[in-house]
């Protein structure tokens, strides 16, 4: 059975090596996509790709005149919630690439997935690395009791902490809570020099040239430390690898789902 997929950001970064990475694989079809800078015009032409023949539409609405199985949302954090809301309410699964999201907003897609019995998978990061980097901190939590997340990115990427560092925070948190030797409220100087509270983790948020995206995580204890650390590269590969697994395991999910390794056998 062929997957009809479609892909809104798809001549950006990730979406664009996604999109390829669809035309290659043969049990899936990209039957529309969504950019609005090439609206109008053929995917494959924009992606020096000729085996994508989809058309690119302005909005979500547009694009899923064309009947799909899976939405995948790789925009930005101003469209993704309407858009993966408008795919719920087509009866498409949902793929989630774009970080920003609050975990309001997660409540509320995962409310409306369930009404429509579909299934969303939010990952913010595909990345295989970043999955065992998110397993190994749940098991290391369970034994050390305080951390600290770092996050790094490019000097351009608008939205901190990232996906990445959000979902750690979040996953950590259903673990147990850090337990501070000071409280925040008790920082003598500036608070924000201690980070922001993201689901009860303290996390940095680092924006400078060279970074593509990495994410850190420290645990203390007396006289020992781990750091657990995820560098990724230029290429943006290791997502649409990863993406490609959440499009072909989202089907078999209702509701809101977070992380890759909930479809994966870890």
């Amino acid at each position: 059975m062929t997957l009809r997929v479609c892909v809104a950001g798809a001549t950006g970064w990730a979406g664009s090596e996604l999109a390829r990475s669809i035309a290659a694989a043969p049990d899936l079809e990209l039957v529309s996509a969504i950019g609005r800078t090439h609206a109008g015009r053929v995917l494959g032409d924009v992606l020096s790709e000729p085996r994508l023949t989809a058309r690119i539409y302005a909005s979500a609405s547009e694009a899923l005149g064309n009947p799909c199985d899976v939405f995948v949302e790789y925009t930005r954090p101003e469209s993704a919630k309407s858009n993966i809301m408008t795919a719920l309410k087509h009866d498409a699964h949902v793929v989630v690439g774009t970080s920003g999201l609050t975990e309001s907003d997660f409540a509320e897609i995962d409310a409306l997935a369930r009404i429509h019995e579909r299934g969303v998978l939010a990952c913010g990061n595909f990345a295989l690395t970043v999955v065992l980097l998110q397993k190994f901190a749940e098991i290391a939590a369970r034994l050390i009791p305080q951390w600290e997340i770092i996050d790094y990115a490019s000097d351009d990427k608008r939205d901190a902490p990232s996906g990445t560092a959000r979902e750690l925070a979040y996953r950590l948190s259903k673990v147990r809570s850090p337990e501070l030797t000071l409280p925040i409220e008790m920082t003598d100087g500036p608070r924000e020099t201690r980070g922001a509270t993201v689901s009860g983790s303290q996390v940095h948020s680092i924006r400078l040239p060279s970074y593509v995206i990495s994410a850190e995580i420290i645990f203390g204890m007396p006289d020992q430390r781990l750091l657990i650390r995820h560098d990724s590269g230029n290429s943006a590969r290791p997502y649409a690898d990863g993406a490609l697994v959440a499009i072909r395991k989202v089907s078999a999910l209702v509701g809101l789902h977070r992380g890759l390794d909930s479809v994966l056998d870890l």
